[in-house]
């Protein structure tokens, strides 16, 4: 992997600034949800948390039902990755789709 240039070029000034979320910068949260009938604890950002729950109103899904469903595309994925990771991803690519 290349070595990442932090310093500033040319195109700099064109750039939308970096700054801290807001709220600030904040660790996992774990939560527990029910999936395929058990209860399963997921340990995930504030940030990804409150996503989650965006996307699950925007279907008109309950939380643990829309978790429930990245979870059967990820089990049926090969090499699926963990519950946390698939969850990230997905909000990532949803994110990329509207």
């Amino acid at each position: 992997m290349p070595p990442i240039d932090s310093r500033p070029d040319d195109r700099a000034s064109d750039a939308r600034p970096i700054s801290a979320p807001p709220g600030g910068f904040a660790g996992p949260v774990k939560r527990s949800v029910t999936v395929a009938g058990h209860e399963t604890s997921v340990s995930l950002e504030p940030v990804f948390w409150a996503a989650l729950e965006r996307a699950a109103v925007s279907r008109a899904l309950p939380l643990s039902a829309l978790v429930a469903a990245i979870d059967a595309l990820r089990v049926a994925a090969p090499g699926p990755p963990n519950l946390a990771s698939a969850l990230r991803s997905w909000l990532l690519a949803d994110g990329d789709d509207r």
